[in-house]
């Protein structure tokens, strides 16, 4: 597998991280639109195996942490090893993600969620050789959001990012590029995110396709 593009400076600070938003993935906390369908408690255990599956993602080419929600649930038993944690913070989805590019320490940065069953460490991979040649990359879902977020942070974080962006629809994507107008932007690989019944068909529908 390539090694990732961007520049890496002898400054481990300066080393690309992968951040994974989750939250902790208990009844009634977790994946509520899913929840209303296949019941609470079956979507919080879905939640759980795919944050234990998340071991996948570790590579030694970038450090892997996770961003916890609540910021009480750092040392939840359900966090599998391997991974350090941070809290999210306050605010909504916006805010902590742009917390978490303006506050974890200097280089390129990718956030992902823990609901993204097809990812894979080659996706990883490509979003960080994308931020060798533009400020932003965004990785699209089938819904008009995005899977994956990340900035080269080789300078300023803009002020307008993530402002006015209508969460949980189609536009999430279109008003996240549209707040930062000034930087350079890539798209890579259509991923499918779970955030309800019919995201779970179409994520079982391609795993069927897939192993015909």
């Amino acid at each position: 597998m390539a090694g990732c593009c961007v520049t890496i400076s002898p400054d481990p600070r300066w080393r690309p991280r992968l951040v994974i938003m989750v939250k902790l993935p208990r009844p009634g906390r977790v994946k509520t639109r899913l929840a209303r369908v296949i019941g609470s408690v079956a979507a919080a255990w879905w939640m759980r195996r795919e944050i234990r599956r998340l071991r996948r993602l570790l590579d030694g080419r970038w450090e892997t942490v996770l961003a916890i929600a609540p910021d009480g649930a750092l040392v939840a038993r359900e966090w599998p090893l391997g991974f350090k944690r941070i809290p999210q913070g306050s605010g909504d989805l916006g805010a902590r993600m742009g917390r978490v590019l303006r506050q974890m320490p200097p280089g390129p940065l990718c956030i992902i969620g823990g609901d993204i069953p097809g990812i894979t460490r080659a996706h990883i991979a490509r979003a960080f050789q994308a931020l060798g040649r533009a400020e932003m990359v965004y990785g699209p879902t089938f819904d008009g959001g995005y899977w994956l977020v990340g900035h080269r942070r080789s300078g300023r974080i803009p002020a307008g990012l993530f402002e006015h962006v209508r969460w949980s629809s189609e536009n999430a994507l279109a008003d996240s590029i549209a707040s930062t107008p000034d930087q350079r932007i890539v798209l890579i690989d259509v991923l499918q995110d779970v955030d309800d019944a019919a995201d779970l068909q179409a994520v079982s529908a391609r795993v069927a396709l897939r192993d015909r």
